[in-house]
């Protein structure tokens, strides 16, 4: 991923974070079968030094054959993001010397998949990623809420995945290369134009560069 330097966010607190906020992953293999990427969720656990990724594939994915091939993957996960007109600017009404960018937060990780298809392993995974999901709701689903026989079957059709993190980056490009009275204008902007306080708060929190 291209980092300049005032866009780079280096703490694995905030990376991890990041990816427990937006768990659907964009997994992205490149072997025999060419390039593939497929959009999955994850379970983030901090293990090892960087972390470890875990999830579940359909076995007629072709993918699979990928992920199970000993090569690294990629799996990049997104966040807020926005067009930034250059309207918002104060610096267009004084110079003009000014382009329209694009906002957005992302984290990319790094790993060689190992795949895991020992059922109580997968059963346990497949409970976690229920519960991440379901916890906050008045009355969470359980996986056992449904018939035995029919998960078991369910279970045969998929595979699990774990990914141990070798290497990990963070962008947050929110605007943190303008001045401040740019940073302002597309915060005011966001918020009165497109209704988005998400971005509008990066903007204001991450401050100039």
């Amino acid at each position: 991923m291209y980092l300049p330097s005032a866009f780079r966010e280096d703490s694995l607190d905030i990376q991890h974070e990041f990816i427990r906020a937006h768990p659907l992953g964009v997994v992205c293999t490149s072997g025999d079968g060419g390039l593939m990427a497929n959009h999955i969720p994850c379970l983030l656990y901090p293990e090892g030094p960087h972390g470890v990724l875990r999830l579940h594939v359909a076995r007629a994915n072709p993918q699979l054959a990928e992920l199970a091939s000993g090569r690294e993957c990629l799996v990049a996960f997104h966040g807020a993001q926005a067009y930034i007109t250059p309207s918002w600017y104060a610096t267009k009404a004084e110079t003009h010397k000014v382009v329209p960018t694009w906002n957005f937060v992302a984290v990319h990780v790094w790993g060689t998949p190992v795949i895991q298809d020992d059922p109580a392993w997968l059963r346990a995974q497949l409970e976690a990623l229920t519960d991440s999901q379901e916890r906050a709701r008045a009355q969470p689903w359980r996986v056992d809420e449904a018939p035995a026989d029919f998960i078991a079957a369910q279970m045969r059709a998929i595979i699990g995945v774990e990914i141990p993190i070798a290497r990990i980056e963070g962008k947050w490009k929110v605007s943190q290369n303008r001045n401040a009275a740019d940073r302002e204008g597309v915060a005011e902007g966001l918020v009165n134009e497109r209704g988005d306080a998400v971005m509008a708060g990066l903007v204001a929190r991450r401050g100039g560069a």
